[in-house]
């Protein structure tokens, strides 16, 4: 089989006019039905997307080589576009992407096309073949090229690696799909040992398997090892070697840098400290940055459940402006109804989720249901030393300590097992873990995190009762600022039930200052991601539409992605943005005689301009600060 084998005619477009990367996506998408080998067109984009949103497969250079594997293809094939003018593609190396080449690999069944479609990313990483590409003057031709270049690269001869008695260095590279990226870097790296004069050998770990697989001999042999991987990879075998743990990116990119620093002498000796390890994980990686990819784990399983659940709540106050101003308000007929407990169950979910993720990050699966039971008694605020009505959730707060709670116990709970008789190894994920996670997890929770909460709610809401005849622009200072700490948490809830019980004795204004302060960090947020693209991950730049219909609904729980990754950063500026919008709301007499809604309640409000003045200059502020906390990300991030 050839690379041409899995390329058609009509899958190919030569000169391409796209202006976004979104917009590349979905043409060479579209491209690939030409191949006759989609049979969901739609599973397969979001495939695409989803490998996206790991890292670009912008490799730099001007190629992208977007992939996915999914059983919404049934045979393996190829989409190839040049794009003369370039596109802005978040290539790691941020130049513009003139070359493009999407592949599509079903599941399961023979790798045989794997093999093929790894020496089309190997190709690649030859100058004069992407300018014979880019200079193809038609389809036939442009084939052409590539079965030339196939056949002189991939002879017979050239295939079957030499036998050497002792290498200078090795390197390991993989991805997480295990198609392109990992014999680009394999590529870079052998073309600078060739020019450098070293005697190298690279394993490559991709999704048919292991190739060229180190032997013991030669690792023993070696002066040092490159792991550029973005995947878990065997390295305990590296135990007492010098070790350089990269992504692969950089195997791409760096390739000469790496292995002049392989034969320095002055790289950390690697130390085992299990079976199997993830490179990203690896002696490298700080303690902040571990964290950092705990929580980001989370954030990222969480996002989809804060989004689907906070639009769906949106819609039911859209769909429900006759009883604006009701308690009833987003359930008032059969619609809403119906929107606002779907949206209002998947929202509730987001906690579990968070706390979930970030302990399977941690200590792997069988931390991920200690992590979840966590994050919900974080939700529900379960104290068995407090009577019922005193249980007050502890908010994303509570389901960041259990993430990591869940996470750590269980890392113990594994360490505390590992001397059992061997007979017993295999009840431990199916009961030992569970059991004594769950346990573990349930008593740290109800009697340690929970219960403090209440006690700090019951505080507040004492103080803020007292306070309340004194100056009302520091009142609603206060009480917007409190909307913005712990989005959803007990200081949250607090200012809310506070205003909501205002109500009560006619006191709309302080309604109104509390809802301004809960609509401003969605909004900051979308403000930010909006005009300062460069602070954030494509991710995260994809929310922004989201975060205004949350933020102008009232769904304060729409930033809390952003806070659970940056809290230092996040917090403060969407708690100083909601302090300007509770407090001018104050001073312009705004009142709202409706506890939730946001925008949707306009109409029953007092001074609702002033209002809206209140929330834009809140954003602004909020969105202003988090420009200048927030540093530029670097290209590849």
């Amino acid at each position: 089989m050839k690379i041409t084998d899995l390329l058609k005619e009509g899958a190919i477009l030569l000169g391409a006019d796209v202006t976004s990367k979104q917009q590349t996506i979905e043409q060479a998408v579209a491209l690939m039905q030409a191949n006759g080998n989609v049979q969901d067109l739609s599973v397969y984009k979001q495939a695409v997307l989803a490998r996206e949103e790991q890292s670009s497969t912008g490799v730099g250079e001007g190629i992208a080589i977007p992939h996915a594997k999914t059983a919404a293809i049934t045979a393996p094939g190829l989409a190839a576009m040049t794009i003369p003018a370039g596109v802005d593609y978040d290539s790691l190396d941020g130049l513009p992407v003139q070359l493009l080449f999407l592949i599509a690999a079903p599941e399961g069944g023979a790798n045989e096309h794997l093999e093929i479609l790894s020496r089309l990313s190997t190709m690649l990483m030859d100058e004069t073949f992407r300018k014979d590409l880019l200079a193809a003057g038609n389809k036939e031709e442009f084939l052409q090229i590539i079965d030339r270049a196939e056949a002189a690269s991939f002879t017979e001869e050239n295939q079957v690696p030499q036998d050497k008695a002792q290498y200078d260095v090795l390197a390991v590279t993989a991805c997480p799909t295990g198609i392109a990226h990992t014999f680009m870097a394999a590529e870079a790296l052998e073309k600078a040992a060739e020019k450098a004069g070293i005697s190298l050998k690279v394993e490559t770990n991709g999704s048919a398997g292991i190739k060229n697989a180190l032997t013991a001999q030669e690792i023993a042999d070696a002066k040092c090892i490159i792991v550029a991987a973005d995947k878990a990879v065997e390295i305990n075998r590296f135990n007492g070697k010098r070790v350089i743990f990269v992504k692969v990116s950089e195997g791409i990119h760096r390739p000469a840098e790496l292995l002049e620093q392989a034969l320095q002498g002055d790289v950390p000796v690697f130390e085992a400290a299990c079976k199997t390890q993830a490179a990203e994980n690896g002696p490298k990686d700080t303690a902040w940055r571990k964290i950092y990819k705990y929580l980001m784990n989370g954030v990222s399983h969480m996002l989809p459940f804060v989004i689907g659940g906070g639009i769906l709540i949106a819609l039911s106050f859209l769909f429900d402006s006759a009883n604006a101003g009701t308690p009833q308000f987003g359930t008032g007929n059969p619609l809403s109804s119906f929107l606002n407990q779907i949206g209002g169950l998947a929202f509730g979910m987001m906690f579990p989720i968070l706390a979930g993720y970030i302990a399977m990050a941690i200590a792997d699966r069988p931390a991920l249901m200690p992590g979840m039971v966590g994050g919900f008694l974080a939700k529900t605020g379960l104290s068995l030393s407090l009577p019922q009505e005193m249980w007050q959730p502890s908010g994303f707060l509570g389901a960041l300590a259990a993430g990591f709670l869940a996470g750590y116990i269980m890392l113990a709970l594994r360490k505390l097992t590992s001397r059992l008789p061997a007979s017993l190894e295999g009840i431990k994920p199916m009961l030992l873990y569970p059991f004594l996670g769950i346990l573990a997890m349930g008593a740290v929770m109800v009697f340690v995190v929970n219960p403090p909460m209440a006690w700090l709610n019951t505080a507040m809401n004492e103080f803020l009762a007292n306070m309340s005849t004194g100056s009302k622009v520091f009142l609603g200072l206060l009480l917007g600022g409190m909307m913005s700490v712990d989005f959803g948490g007990p200081i949250n809830k607090t200012a809310y039930v506070f205003g909501t019980a205002s109500l009560a004795s006619q006191q709309y204004d302080i309604m109104a200052a509390v809802m301004a302060g809960g609509m401003v960090p969605p909004l900051a947020i979308a403000l930010s991601t909006l005009f300062f693209k460069n602070r954030y991950t494509q991710s995260e730049r994809q929310t922004t539409a989201s975060n205004f219909v949350m933020g102008l609904s009232f769904i304060t729980e729409g930033a809390i992605p952003f806070a659970a990754a940056d809290p230092l950063r996040v917090i403060p500026s969407c708690a100083i943005g909601s302090a300007v919008a509770g407090a001018l709301s104050m001073w312009f007499g705004c009142g709202s005689p409706a506890p939730h809604g946001g925008i949707f309640v306009a109409g029953v409000m007092t001074h609702a301009g002033y209002f809206v003045i209140s929330l834009l200059a809140g954003a602004l502020v909020g969105m202003v600060l988090l420009a200048l906390l927030k540093k530029p990300l670097p290209v590849q991030e």
